[in-house]
């Protein structure tokens, strides 16, 4: 395989414009530095990227949550595992604002507190989360190296839809200083079936698509993709679950929800 050319931060900056993110508004990423890669500064480069291309009046937004549900989050000291070496870095910045339960998101720009200082959500991304903030900002999503699998956007929209399923999950928290479980239902699945997003998006001019750095790159306004997921959802509530013949253990046991009572 031949070597991938280094690409400059400017050049980045410029392919992210030209992929159609706004400067002065608020972008939502995902992404994997593995599939971007090599850009001059390596993830802080890319962050370096991301932020030219919004300009000093726009906000840039990452997920930061923890994985380790039997541990209180601490936003000063928990890395922000399984999200890639991007994440992780993005929330250690000078400038960046975190938010203080396990679900947090990092986030730097002049919108950065508002979105990032909600209370503990539940489920995690509800309309009273980052995610809805940055939905009610009209902010856009970008999906870089990655696909909707790793839409949160997408879990906003199951709740904003009325998706029935309720997986038992917990989290811990800490209250007067002690660790304290918090059970709850999250709309949990395999999230295979939200790259249906692709389809709903294309076949209505509302996703951009083209080369960041050396991945494929996807940008939607988080308010398109919610609105198309809800749409389907209205008309198929469990669209985004593999059928029981399927035998996803994840799918079906969000089904096997719908027979018992949800928790809270």
């Amino acid at each position: 395989m031949a070597a991938r050319t280094e690409l400059s931060q400017a050049a980045v900056a410029d392919q992210l414009r030209a992929l159609g993110v706004q400067a002065g508004g608020v972008l939502l990423v995902h992404t994997s530095f593995r599939a971007v890669r090599p850009v001059a500064g390596g993830p802080l480069g890319l962050v370096a990227a991301l932020r030219d291309a919004l300009g000093p009046d726009g906000t840039l937004v990452m997920p930061s949550m923890s994985d380790d549900d039997d541990v209180p989050f601490d936003p000063a000291t928990s890395p922000a595992a399984g999200l890639g070496v991007v994440a992780d870095t993005f929330w250690r910045m000078p400038g960046a604002k975190r938010g203080n339960h396990p679900f947090a998101f990092a986030a730097i720009g002049p919108q950065a507190a508002a979105i990032t200082a909600d209370p503990l959500p539940l489920p995690p991304h509800g309309p009273e989360s980052p995610v809805g903030r940055v939905h009610d900002r009209d902010g856009q999503v970008l999906l870089l190296g990655c696909s909707h699998g790793e839409n949160t956007t997408l879990h906003l929209a199951e709740i904003l839809g009325g998706a029935p399923y309720r997986v038992p999950r917990h989290c811990t928290v800490l209250s007067d200083g002690h660790p304290t479980r918090v059970d709850y239902g999250e709309n949990d699945h395999c999230c295979e079936r939200f790259m249906l997003a692709d389809d709903w998006l294309r076949s209505n001019g509302l996703q951009r698509e083209g080369r960041v750095g050396h991945a494929q790159a996807r940008l939607a306004r988080a308010q398109d993709i919610a609105r198309l997921a809800v749409e389907n959802l209205k008309r198929d509530p469990l669209v985004f679950l593999h059928p029981a013949s399927a035998g996803c253990d994840q799918c079906d046991a969000a089904r096997a929800s719908l027979t018992r009572p949800s928790p809270s």
